[in-house]
């Protein structure tokens, strides 16, 4: 198997960036929400600092996929059924990377806000001053964030399902 993208299908790299996005995606998502249905407590704190790793990991990996897509560009689209297809995809996926971005930043702003401190693997941060109705309103962001990169996700296997069965386009095989 190829390294590099070529004009046919994507490479190790880019296939490897893709699940192991999709898996940490799958399962930070509704570890994020089995975090909210719990009380306050050590165990809680504990899971927190797990899933705040986990979502700062995500966020490197995903940067790193950034920078490979920018060096390494997709293959050749395959054909389109209608001139907006691309455009849709392509959307889609912008879309996908700006609601991860969102959810990792306003997770990020939510928990320094609160007057916490943050590893982000390479350093440590923590803000001077603590903003509470700042902390809120990223909160809200971070939940809100989800949603979307939920529907996105959703979005995005729907059109891999009708490529692959109403099309009969072998799609499946470009990315696995």
């Amino acid at each position: 198997m190829q390294i590099f993208n070529n004009l046919n299908g994507y490479g190790l790299l880019a296939k490897l960036f893709h699940w192991i996005t999709f898996f940490g995606l799958i399962l930070q998502v509704p570890f994020g929400f089995y975090l909210v249905s719990l009380e306050f407590s050590d165990r809680r704190i504990d899971l927190e600092n797990i899933h705040i790793l986990i979502g700062i990991s995500i966020f490197y990996f995903v940067l790193l996929r950034l920078i490979w897509k920018f060096f390494n560009p997709s293959p050749k689209d395959w054909k389109t059924h209608f001139k907006g297809q691309t455009f849709i995809a392509k959307t889609n996926h912008f879309l996908l990377y700006l609601s991860i971005f969102a959810i990792t930043v306003s997770g990020i702003l939510k928990k320094l806000y609160m007057g916490e401190k943050l590893n982000f693997i390479f350093f440590n941060y923590g803000f001077k001053k603590d903003n509470f109705l700042l902390a809120d309103a990223f909160y809200e962001v971070h939940i809100y964030a989800n949603y979307i990169l939920i529907v996105l996700v959703v979005l995005h296997i729907l059109a891999v399902i009708v490529h692959h069965f109403i099309f009969k386009e072998k799609i499946l095989k470009k990315i696995t």
